[in-house]
């Protein structure tokens, strides 16, 4: 063979390596989208309630009239009659004035009863001051918030750098989520009630109180609360393989997540239970502590605010497309992002615009996400 018979050889092998690698590159394409079933899986448990309220644990209250049944149950299991007193290093304190109030002695300690009815009032004269102590500030332990699994319509858009990289777009129709509720959430109230009149002379020192006060029940609802969760992504991608030549090519992607909730619905009787608790609260600021122990209705008008913090998060994913031709192809990824945002639970006097139960808690969403879906390049 001649030199310029193997020349023309070598040239026309090199052209055609040329358009081989040309015919390749016009198989990369810069755009895709795909649309699928998105389903969110969140992996966080419950944090407890921090819970504050207006109440001044160092200011003296007011009682007012008081039933007797209330009266009696907020006092101290371990309160004791002092020395010197009836029944003094006998008996502890709540006997001796259940005995009072039924063997008809209350009116000889100017306590006005009716002996034969035990909501019937103590009258304010009587009934004294007190310090209210323990719901001030509380931590509620065994309680909390968390996310239910949800579903949506998901959208992915993405833009290549080149054959291998690209930036992806994460987004979708905002699910509507339901929010589960754990625990049951109650007051620790204790204090020191100090009577007066005649039954005065009893308790120089004052009487001790201590009652747990039943606020809201958040495990035994179906759901606490439902809220539309806004929770687009963006990613940098890695996929492996190339264009025209692999069908089947695995991604790998990082980025971050930001979590936006809104049109917030409260089970409604939780939030009938919350309203009664702004109550208690204003007739104890209102030196009507009887009557907050009762559960009567206050002179407040109180309502319930939910709000829940923005939250941006970092994101992996893992996952795979399938080309069944030039355009269309098959994807499947799984996600997880590290995130958690903080609810806030206030119930507000719509008269005064007072904050008087203000109650906070993280809620770790951690959310797993899968995605199977159908897309198309161009």
């Amino acid at each position: 063979m001649n030199k310029n018979l193997i020349l023309k050889h070598i040239v026309l092998a090199s052209s055609l390596m040329t358009t081989a690698h040309l015919s390749h590159a016009t198989e990369f394409k810069r755009f895709s989208v795909s649309a699928g079933w998105l389903h969110v899986m969140p992996q966080g448990d419950a944090n407890p309630f921090n819970i504050n309220t207006a109440v001044n644990p160092n200011k003296k209250y007011g009682v007012g009239d008081i039933s007797q049944s209330a009266f009696l149950g907020a006092i101290a299991p371990n309160a004791e009659m002092p020395d010197g007193a009836p029944g003094g290093g006998m008996m502890p304190a709540k006997p001796f004035l259940e005995q009072v109030f039924d063997g008809g002695l209350a009116p000889l300690l100017g306590i006005l009863v009716d002996n034969n009815d035990p909501t019937s009032a103590i009258a304010g004269a009587s009934s004294g001051d007190t310090y209210v102590r323990g719901i001030d500030h509380w931590t509620q332990t065994g309680t909390g918030l968390e996310a239910d699994d949800a579903d949506t319509l998901g959208l992915m858009f993405n833009y290549y750098v080149n054959d291998n990289v690209s930036l992806q777009l994460i987004g979708g129709i905002p699910p509507k989520v339901d929010i589960k509720g754990k625990g049951e959430i109650i007051a620790p109230m204790t204090g020191i009630a100090y009577p007066q009149g005649a039954i005065e002379s009893l308790f120089p020192n004052g009487l001790d109180l201590a009652k747990n006060i039943p606020i809201t029940n958040l495990g035994n609802k179906s759901k606490a609360a439902t809220v539309r969760a806004w929770t687009p992504a963006f990613e940098a991608q890695y996929q492996f393989g190339k264009s025209g030549v692999n069908k089947f090519r695995p991604y790998i992607g990082a980025g971050i997540m930001y979590a936006h909730f809104n049109n917030i619905k409260l089970n409604s009787e939780i939030k009938s239970d919350l309203i009664a608790a702004g109550h208690m609260i204003q007739n104890i600021l209102d030196n009507n502590a009887g009557a907050a122990l009762d559960g009567k209705t206050s002179s407040a008008n109180p309502y319930v605010k939910v709000k829940t913090e923005d939250a941006f998060a970092p994101i992996i994913s893992l996952g795979a497309t399938y080309d069944i031709n030039n355009n269309w192809f098959g994807v499947a990824s799984v996600s997880y992002s590290k995130m958690n945002n903080k609810t806030k639970i206030d119930v507000i006097d719509s008269k005064t615009g007072n904050q008087l139960i203000h109650a906070t808690t993280k809620v770790d969403i951690d959310p797993l996400i899968t995605y199977v879906g159908v897309g198309y390049r161009f």
